[in-house]
Protein backbone atom coordinates (compact mmCIF):
# COMPACT_ATOMS: atom_id res chain seq x y z
CA UNK A 1 0.00 0.00 0.00
CA UNK A 2 1.23 3.27 -0.95
CA UNK A 3 1.93 5.97 1.75
CA UNK A 4 -0.01 8.69 2.10
CA UNK A 5 1.07 12.41 0.73
CA UNK A 6 2.48 14.74 3.28
CA UNK A 7 0.81 18.02 2.87
CA UNK A 8 2.85 20.47 4.66
CA UNK A 9 5.27 19.48 7.88
CA UNK A 10 6.73 21.19 10.46
CA UNK A 11 9.57 20.97 12.93
CA UNK A 12 8.69 19.77 16.23
CA UNK A 13 11.21 20.59 19.46
CA UNK A 14 12.57 18.35 21.35
CA UNK A 15 13.32 14.63 21.18
CA UNK A 16 10.36 12.77 21.96
CA UNK A 17 7.16 13.85 20.04
CA UNK A 18 4.18 13.11 22.22
CA UNK A 19 0.95 14.82 22.22
CA UNK A 20 -0.33 17.60 19.40
CA UNK A 21 -3.60 19.65 19.63
CA UNK A 22 -4.95 22.34 17.86
CA UNK A 23 -7.11 25.53 20.15
CA UNK A 24 -7.31 27.80 17.08
CA UNK A 25 -4.09 29.92 16.87
CA UNK A 26 -1.57 27.24 17.83
CA UNK A 27 -0.43 24.06 17.71
CA UNK A 28 0.56 22.69 20.86
CA UNK A 29 3.10 20.01 21.29
CA UNK A 30 4.48 17.56 24.08
CA UNK A 31 7.50 16.16 24.65
CA UNK A 32 7.45 13.49 27.56
CA UNK A 33 11.04 13.01 28.57
CA UNK A 34 11.56 17.32 28.80
CA UNK A 35 8.47 17.45 30.61
CA UNK A 36 7.11 20.48 28.63
CA UNK A 37 4.11 21.80 26.41
CA UNK A 38 4.84 23.99 23.37
CA UNK A 39 2.68 26.58 21.70
CA UNK A 40 3.96 26.55 17.82
CA UNK A 41 3.21 29.06 15.02
CA UNK A 42 1.86 26.91 12.26
CA UNK A 43 3.47 28.82 9.88
CA UNK A 44 6.49 27.54 10.32
CA UNK A 45 6.99 25.69 14.06
CA UNK A 46 8.42 28.38 15.71
CA UNK A 47 8.24 27.94 19.71
CA UNK A 48 5.49 30.71 20.84
CA UNK A 49 5.47 29.74 24.24
CA UNK A 50 6.61 26.94 26.63
CA UNK A 51 5.06 25.36 29.59
CA UNK A 52 6.34 23.05 32.00
CA UNK A 53 4.64 19.70 32.50
CA UNK A 54 7.20 17.08 34.60
CA UNK A 55 4.43 14.26 34.51
CA UNK A 56 3.75 14.65 30.51
CA UNK A 57 3.30 10.49 28.89
CA UNK A 58 0.86 10.87 26.08
CA UNK A 59 -1.17 12.98 23.83
CA UNK A 60 -2.85 16.35 24.40
CA UNK A 61 -5.74 17.87 23.49
CA UNK A 62 -7.86 21.28 23.71
CA UNK A 63 -10.84 21.78 25.85
CA UNK A 64 -12.11 25.38 24.26
CA UNK A 65 -10.72 26.79 27.30
CA UNK A 66 -7.92 24.42 29.24
CA UNK A 67 -5.36 21.77 27.58
CA UNK A 68 -5.78 18.72 28.75
CA UNK A 69 -2.75 16.33 28.86
CA UNK A 70 -2.41 12.66 29.04
CA UNK A 71 0.29 12.37 32.49
CA UNK A 72 1.16 10.29 35.58
CA UNK A 73 1.30 7.13 36.42
CA UNK A 74 -1.51 5.76 36.10
CA UNK A 75 -2.35 7.96 33.51
CA UNK A 76 -4.79 10.64 34.38
CA UNK A 77 -5.83 13.96 31.99
CA UNK A 78 -4.04 17.35 33.74
CA UNK A 79 -5.94 20.50 32.92
CA UNK A 80 -3.37 22.88 32.11
CA UNK A 81 -4.03 27.10 31.62
CA UNK A 82 -2.27 27.93 28.04
CA UNK A 83 -1.15 31.05 29.57
CA UNK A 84 0.50 30.43 33.02
CA UNK A 85 0.99 26.53 32.79
CA UNK A 86 -1.00 26.21 35.64
CA UNK A 87 -2.40 22.76 36.77
CA UNK A 88 -5.56 23.95 37.06
CA UNK A 89 -7.05 20.19 38.17
CA UNK A 90 -6.06 16.51 37.72
CA UNK A 91 -8.39 14.18 36.50
CA UNK A 92 -9.19 10.45 37.13
CA UNK A 93 -9.39 8.34 33.93
CA UNK A 94 -10.92 5.08 35.87
CA UNK A 95 -10.12 2.46 35.89
CA UNK A 96 -6.43 3.74 36.89
CA UNK A 97 -4.40 2.05 34.29
CA UNK A 98 -1.76 2.89 32.18
CA UNK A 99 -3.63 2.01 28.71
CA UNK A 100 -4.87 5.14 27.60
CA UNK A 101 -2.83 6.76 24.60
CA UNK A 102 -4.86 9.10 22.82
CA UNK A 103 -7.65 11.67 23.62
CA UNK A 104 -9.70 14.78 21.82
CA UNK A 105 -12.81 16.40 22.66
CA UNK A 106 -15.89 16.69 20.26
CA UNK A 107 -18.97 17.69 20.74
CA UNK A 108 -20.44 15.00 22.45
CA UNK A 109 -17.96 14.15 24.76
CA UNK A 110 -13.89 13.12 25.09
CA UNK A 111 -12.77 10.30 22.46
CA UNK A 112 -10.38 8.37 23.65
CA UNK A 113 -7.96 5.09 22.20
CA UNK A 114 -6.55 2.66 24.77
CA UNK A 115 -4.38 -0.14 24.08
CA UNK A 116 -4.42 -3.94 25.89
CA UNK A 117 -6.89 -4.70 24.01
CA UNK A 118 -7.24 -1.66 21.41
CA UNK A 119 -10.40 0.45 21.97
CA UNK A 120 -11.96 3.92 21.07
CA UNK A 121 -14.16 5.22 23.66
CA UNK A 122 -16.36 8.15 23.95
CA UNK A 123 -16.38 9.47 27.85
CA UNK A 124 -18.33 12.08 29.49
CA UNK A 125 -15.45 15.12 30.25
CA UNK A 126 -17.09 15.59 33.76
CA UNK A 127 -17.58 12.19 34.98
CA UNK A 128 -15.48 9.81 32.95
CA UNK A 129 -18.02 7.79 32.41
CA UNK A 130 -18.24 5.21 29.32
CA UNK A 131 -20.97 6.46 26.75
CA UNK A 132 -19.44 3.90 23.87
CA UNK A 133 -17.10 1.96 23.39
CA UNK A 134 -15.26 0.51 19.90
CA UNK A 135 -13.43 -2.66 19.28
CA UNK A 136 -10.60 -1.25 16.49
CA UNK A 137 -7.80 -2.49 14.87
CA UNK A 138 -4.01 -2.41 15.44
CA UNK A 139 -2.08 -3.66 18.82
CA UNK A 140 -0.48 -0.26 19.37
CA UNK A 141 -2.92 2.68 19.02
CA UNK A 142 -0.98 5.85 19.76
CA UNK A 143 -2.76 9.40 19.41
CA UNK A 144 -6.48 10.04 18.59
CA UNK A 145 -8.15 13.09 17.08
CA UNK A 146 -11.75 13.73 15.95
CA UNK A 147 -11.91 15.45 12.27
CA UNK A 148 -15.03 16.49 10.44
CA UNK A 149 -17.58 13.92 12.72
CA UNK A 150 -14.46 11.46 12.11
CA UNK A 151 -12.86 9.71 15.06
CA UNK A 152 -9.11 9.23 13.60
CA UNK A 153 -6.21 7.33 15.39
CA UNK A 154 -2.65 6.11 14.80
CA UNK A 155 -1.56 2.78 14.93
CA UNK A 156 2.98 3.45 16.35
CA UNK A 157 3.98 -0.32 14.86
CA UNK A 158 2.01 -0.45 11.46
CA UNK A 159 2.55 2.90 10.69
CA UNK A 160 -0.59 3.41 9.66
CA UNK A 161 -3.52 6.07 10.48
CA UNK A 162 -7.19 4.61 10.91
CA UNK A 163 -10.49 6.47 10.72
CA UNK A 164 -13.76 5.42 12.49
CA UNK A 165 -17.53 6.37 12.09
CA UNK A 166 -18.27 7.46 16.09
CA UNK A 167 -21.76 6.01 15.68
CA UNK A 168 -21.12 2.34 14.35
CA UNK A 169 -17.42 1.63 15.14
CA UNK A 170 -16.90 0.38 11.29
CA UNK A 171 -13.92 1.60 10.22
CA UNK A 172 -14.10 4.02 7.29
CA UNK A 173 -10.28 3.44 5.59
CA UNK A 174 -6.90 3.49 6.72
CA UNK A 175 -3.96 4.67 5.11
CA UNK A 176 0.02 3.51 6.02
CA UNK A 177 2.03 7.33 6.98
CA UNK A 178 5.44 8.57 6.79
CA UNK A 179 6.83 7.38 10.19
CA UNK A 180 5.48 6.38 13.29
CA UNK A 181 2.47 8.12 14.28
CA UNK A 182 2.10 9.11 18.00
CA UNK A 183 -0.23 13.24 18.76
CA UNK A 184 -2.45 13.91 16.23
CA UNK A 185 -5.05 16.89 15.94
CA UNK A 186 -7.43 17.96 12.95
CA UNK A 187 -7.08 22.34 12.63
CA UNK A 188 -10.28 22.46 10.47
CA UNK A 189 -8.65 21.75 7.22
CA UNK A 190 -5.72 19.21 7.66
CA UNK A 191 -5.05 16.46 9.96
CA UNK A 192 -1.73 16.87 11.65
CA UNK A 193 0.74 14.00 13.51
CA UNK A 194 3.60 13.64 15.36
CA UNK A 195 6.40 11.84 13.31
CA UNK A 196 8.00 10.26 16.09
CA UNK A 197 10.96 9.16 14.29
CA UNK A 198 11.23 12.26 11.89
CA UNK A 199 10.83 15.20 14.83
CA UNK A 200 8.30 16.65 12.70
CA UNK A 201 4.41 17.05 12.68
CA UNK A 202 2.75 16.14 9.45
CA UNK A 203 -0.21 17.19 7.88
CA UNK A 204 -2.72 15.08 5.92
CA UNK A 205 -5.72 15.15 3.66
CA UNK A 206 -8.53 13.42 5.49
CA UNK A 207 -9.98 12.83 2.55
CA UNK A 208 -6.96 11.09 1.57
CA UNK A 209 -8.09 8.42 4.89
CA UNK A 210 -11.63 8.15 4.58
CA UNK A 211 -11.85 8.18 0.56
Amino acid sequence: MATAVVRRWLPLPGDYPCGLTWDGTHLWHSDQPAGEVYALDPADGSVARTLRCRSVRADLAFDGNLLCQVGFRPKRLILLDRDTGEQVERREVPPASGRLTGIEHAPEGIWMALRGPTVLQLRDYTTMAVLVEHPTGGGEPSGLTYADGVVVHGDYVERRIRATDPNTGAELGSVVVEGNPTGMTWDGDLLWYCDFPGKRANALDLRDIVG
